[in-house]
């Protein structure tokens, strides 16, 4: 999915799903700048809120394009889904939309398989809590898997490498959590599993 050629004729949409507290906008922004980086002239990310308490789901949306992009509206109809926590795939609106061979990748110790999901679209996943737990990411008790989804996302869709997000984890985050967040995305990109 690396090189769609539907950028050329509309924005590859992500659609970003997890729960407050664990950093899904965040993440949202970081691809869309990696994807910058990369040479892409249009990139947005535009948070949705609801609910705004810490546990309550949340989305995100990410659009990016070869060409400059005018729409900030929430995606309707993603080519990915990134899904950072698996307790939210027991709502029907997190893989809505979602198209045949579109990938949906999600924070789970499951198999694709595993997952029992139905559908025409590409699953990938990986324990990115455990991984983070591993590690110690963890802010005022909550395990942030934010950073560590991005190497599942970039493992199965390849619509960024690794070293252009090493250059905006870098850039974004402090110097005592640039290891700590680039080890998460690594181990994570590792262990991702993909299939159907």
């Amino acid at each position: 999915m690396a090189q769609k050629s539907s950028l050329s004729n509309r924005p590859l949409e992500i659609r970003w799903h997890g729960r407050g507290g664990q950093g899904a906008i965040t993440a949202a922004k970081i691809i869309a700048q990696a994807a910058y980086l990369k040479g892409y002239k249009g990139v947005t990310a535009a948070p949705s809120f609801g609910a705004e308490r810490r546990g309550a789901p949340v989305s995100a949306s990410t659009r990016i394009s070869t060409e400059p992009v005018l729409v900030v509206s929430q995606v309707e109809n993603p080519e990915i889904v990134v899904v950072l926590d698996h307790t939210l795939l027991k709502y029907p609106d997190v893989t809505h939309g979602l198209g045949k061979n579109g990938w949906l990748i999600v924070n789970s110790p499951l198999s694709p398989r595993e997952l029992g999901l139905k559908g025409e679209f590409n699953i990938a996943t990986a324990d990115a809590t455990k991984v983070c737990q591993d590690l110690e990411l963890i802010v005022a008790g909550l395990v942030i898997v934010n950073t560590a989804i991005l190497g599942a996302l970039v493992r199965a869709t390849k619509i960024v490498d690794l070293p252009t997000l090493e250059k905006i984890i870098r850039e974004r985050f402090s110097r005592s959590t640039v290891d700590i967040n680039l080890a998460a995305i690594n181990k994570t990109y590792e262990i991702t599993k993909t299939g159907r």
